[in-house]
């Protein structure tokens, strides 16, 4: 029996630049619900903030940080914004923001967010006293030909992030050709739902009953694909710089 997928919002005070992540993190949660088999998501926001990643508004231009920033420029598409990738992502900006910027700084991704989602992981597991827990770092953004930011997973550690659907059968008893299922930005995008994208004060939710297997070692190459590989190429290759 599938038991039904749960997302729970956590509710925070202010998390302020350089503050110990972890100790935030325990000190929000009811430890009595993160069980065996949880996932946290925590935005990817305050993991930047825990890391300094900030870049004072009036030190550099936007546009030339976010070619900085960016694993790939793409360039404007108008409205002043720029189409980047960024951490395997297709996003705006190389994925700086400036809202709920306590001081009006420029927030950057994490370093590496994969290092972090996994240092993060192993404190929790041993401060909760947990052999299996997953983390997923999420961010918002868009999709071509639709309006609304949705979630996505930047990083995300203790689970395997894709389920291999090719071979099995469809109710006709065909099997399928291509089809893989994207837990990590699934997850991501109904966490993210319930965290909410302004005023809300909730960087974390806690996921349980998610149908994923848990492994000590993911692969991030079982989720991303190189722009070379990208079914979408033909859409941007003109643009790679």
């Amino acid at each position: 029996m599938t038991l039904p997928l749960m997302i729970s919002p956590i509710h925070t005070s202010v998390f302020h630049p350089g503050n110990d992540l972890v100790e935030f993190i325990l000190q929000h949660i009811d430890r009595s619900s993160c069980t065996e088999r949880s996932i946290l998501t925590i935005t990817s926001k305050i993991v930047s903030l825990a890391e300094n990643r900030l870049v004072a508004h009036d030190s550099v231009d936007k546009k030339s940080l976010i070619r900085q920033e960016a694993d790939y420029y793409l360039g404007e598409i108008g409205h002043g914004v720029s189409l980047t990738i960024k951490h395997g992502l297709l996003l705006p900006a190389a994925g700086i923001d400036e809202s709920n910027s306590e001081n009006g700084d420029y927030i950057l991704y994490p370093q590496d967010p994969y290092q972090s989602a996994e240092a993060l992981r192993t404190a929790l597991k041993e401060r909760l006293g947990l052999r299996e827990l997953g983390i997923i770092l999420t961010d918002s953004h868009t999709g071509p030909l639709r309006l609304g930011v949705v979630g996505a997973s930047l990083a995300f550690a203790g689970f395997h992030p894709v389920k291999n659907m090719i071979g099995q059968k469809d109710i006709f008893g065909r099997p399928l050709k291509m089809t893989k299922i994207n837990h990590a930005d699934s997850l991501a995008t109904a966490a993210v739902l319930m965290m909410g994208e302004a005023d809300e004060c909730c960087p974390l939710a806690l996921i349980q009953n998610a149908p994923v297997v848990f492994t000590d070692s993911p692969s991030r190459s079982d989720l991303e694909v190189s722009p070379e590989n990208d079914m979408y190429l033909p859409l941007y290759k003109h643009l790679l710089k």
